[in-house]
């Protein structure tokens, strides 16, 4: 692991790391805050994944997390939305497919099987660096994320429940599989077969008989990509369904940017913090 740089905020340290991953057969680049409280012991461990486009970048000065993580003592990683570089394959006019846009999954189609395995990265390597160069508390792990990134920290958590105490999502895809803007996506990552798909939708998780014990998601009534993208209502009649409790806000006005997220950051950061408290 390189260290690229760190400061000091809140009292702690916010830092941006890199390392040659095996997953993604290339250099990948996140970032960590941890809080003041680590010099006293192993902090829990939130997880916050990106959406389409963004890097570890976004949400790091965008998202207003320090504050709060300082104050409940929570390491915060946030990792990038994909594998990058002059090898990897990439459609660089395409901002929904290729780097940027990883889907938090294991590409299973030449050319990208080689390095878009975001699922076992974010699930598998960057778990055991993070549990070896940071003062990390693995027993206690919340995951949340924004757009894609909500999409999967939902299917990250629906297949791994054990692992994480809490999970919530800013404007997630819900159901990539029929989405517009993830359909197109999935076909070049994991092929034509549509059954192989399902292990990545959130909604067709649930209705395969996964199961994580709450959810919190917030969406923003004036986001632009609601219909085509997003449908919280799937989500929601999925997990009525499956008797999942889902707290879904929907915020009158807002929309897919930073500016709803950094506004809604300290209740998704509270919910954590109180579940991984537990």
């Amino acid at each position: 692991m390189k260290t690229i740089s760190t400061a000091k905020s809140h009292g702690g340290v916010q830092g941006v790391y890199s390392h040659a991953s095996e997953a993604c057969a290339c250099d990948m680049t996140f970032a960590v805050f941890v809080p003041p409280q680590a010099k006293d012991g192993p902090c829990p461990v939130v997880w916050y994944l990106s959406g389409l486009t963004c890097t570890h970048q976004n949400v790091m000065d965008k998202g207003e997390y320090r504050r709060l993580a300082a104050e409940f003592g929570l390491i915060v990683v946030c990792p990038d939305t994909s594998p990058r570089g002059e090898s990897v394959p990439d459609e660089k006019d395409n901002w929904q497919f290729g780097c940027g846009a990883g889907f938090y999954l294991d590409a299973t189609q030449a050319p990208f099987s080689t390095n878009y395995r975001m699922y076992s990265y974010i699930t598998e390597e960057l778990p055991a660096l993070i549990a070896k160069e940071f003062p990390a508390d693995m027993t206690r792990q919340a995951i949340f994320g924004h757009s894609m990134g909500g999409h999967g920290a939902l299917t990250i958590a629906l297949k791994d429940p054990e692992r994480f105490k809490s999970c919530s999502a800013f404007a997630p895809i819900t159901r990539p599989m029929v989405a517009g803007w993830s359909r197109p996506a999935f076909e070049k990552y994991l092929g034509t077969d549509e059954a192989a798909w399902r292990a990545y939708d959130a909604v067709a998780l649930i209705e395969d008989g996964k199961r994580f014990p709450e959810f919190l998601v917030d969406q923003g009534s004036a986001d632009g990509f609601l219909e085509d993208g997003l449908r919280p209502w799937l989500l929601d009649e999925a997990c009525k369904a499956a008797g999942i409790p889902l707290k879904l806000n929907m915020r009158e006005g807002y929309d897919h940017s930073y500016f709803f997220i950094s506004t809604f950051m300290d209740d998704h950061l509270r919910w954590h913090a109180e579940r991984l408290a537990k």
